[in-house]
């Protein structure tokens, strides 16, 4: 699948927020932990809109993408638009109390927004309470709380995401002829996306003639742990007793294929799938040792959240044209940003990661992938 098309898509979503940029995004030092207290909540910035203090809340560092590309590209779109704002940033390393805690310290710092990417999207509902009362609006970022009323919610379709991987897997499973059984290790179950993934995969995988001998569910989405449940299923399986492996993410494939090495089974002969296209799964991809992964461009999803936390700053309200859906959470519909997801494989690497700048070829090419990316073509 080329990108041209859903690129477009997701570009218009990221900006047609339209409000004209504060300052330059010369000044990168406006990220701070959980305890900072600089000053600044609502001085005027250069373009006649207010600046103030954001924060953002991530739920882990276990999914590469969190660091490399959720928390940089938030932060320099921020500062683009409004260069006096200050960011408070935290990271839970997947403990809920402990992101409870920091929304509590960021609003005590005078957050005016906060953007949340829960741990436990049940849970969370505490922090959207607690933010409200202080009336702070929260967009619910990536993940959906669940059971309240955050302002809007920004993501990708998570249920294509999970059709995405699982029509992948059966699609190449029926090009090479294979019948037989797949094992499942979805994601976090405390993740309301890891549900829709795992919805999605369902919809495609049951009567698709597959069926589905070992299913586990990975908590805190640990690499570690999709290893130990991909051992469990080989052992209970044995070493052929399975055609392909959905798994929900790549860092989730990486433990899977460890474990098959370390069992003597080849990966190179199992498809298996992933997500979030991490550089360490489109080098696995390049070896043919990863079958596919879903790309979903996060500097748009990101850059998007950043906006609309500027947006709501001020006061504004997003173009209708923008907010392009509702997801009921369990207690409203709440306004979504729903972005489109893509499935690549290692034929798309160029038109897809490397054409959007997401990775380069000279990132992804590196030392023992530099004869199978020469291989594939990829440059």
């Amino acid at each position: 699948m080329r990108s041209t098309k859903w690129v477009s898509v997701i570009a218009a979503a990221a900006l047609t927020f339209g409000v004209a940029a504060c300052g330059d995004d010369d000044n990168d030092s406006g990220s701070s932990g959980s305890g900072s207290t600089a000053a600044s909540t609502t001085a005027d910035s250069g373009a006649g809109g207010k600046s103030g203090k954001v924060a953002l809340l991530l739920p882990e560092s276990k999914t590469a993408r969190y660091e490399s590309q959720d928390r940089p590209n938030f932060e320099r779109k921020l500062k683009e638009v409004c260069a006096d704002c200050e960011i408070i940033y935290s990271n839970a390393d997947q403990d809920a109390s402990k992101q409870q805690q920091q929304a509590e310290a960021a609003l005590t710092q005078g957050a005016k927004v906060l953007v949340l990417d829960p741990v436990d999207s049940a849970s969370a509902a505490a922090i959207v309470t607690r933010a409200q009362q202080s009336k702070v609006p929260v967009i619910s970022y990536d993940r959906l709380i669940l059971n309240s009323k955050p302002d809007y919610y920004i993501s990708f379709d998570n249920e294509k995401v999970g059709k995405l991987q699982g029509q992948s897997l059966v699609d190449k499973l029926k090009e090479d002829g294979k019948s037989g059984s797949i094992v499942m290790i979805n994601g976090a179950p405390t993740d309301n996306n890891a549900k829709l993934f795992k919805a999605g995969a369902h919809s495609v995988i049951d009567g698709s003639g597959f069926k589905v001998a070992k299913e586990y569910d990975t908590p805190d989405w640990s690499p570690d742990k999709a290893q130990s449940e991909m051992e469990q299923a080989i052992t209970a399986l044995g070493k052929t007793g399975f055609v392909g492996v959905y798994s929900a993410n790549d860092g989730n494939a990486g433990g899977i294929i460890a474990a098959m090495k370390s069992n003597g089974v080849d990966p190179k002969k199992i498809p298996i799938t992933g997500q979030d296209a991490e550089l360490a799964g489109i080098q696995r991809i390049v070896a043919g040792e990863q079958y596919m992964t879903v790309y979903k461009a996060i500097k748009p999803e990101a850059e998007a959240a950043a906006q609309l936390a500027y947006d709501l700053l001020n006061g504004k309200t997003p173009d209708a044209s923008t907010v392009n859906g509702k997801t009921n959470n369990g207690q409203a519909d709440i306004p979504s940003i729903l972005l489109d997801p893509v499935a690549i494989t290692v034929k798309d690497i160029n038109d897809t990661i490397i054409k959007d700048g997401f990775w380069k070829a000279s990132e992804i090419c590196k030392g023992q992938y530099a004869a199978a990316c020469k291989s594939a073509g990829i440059q």
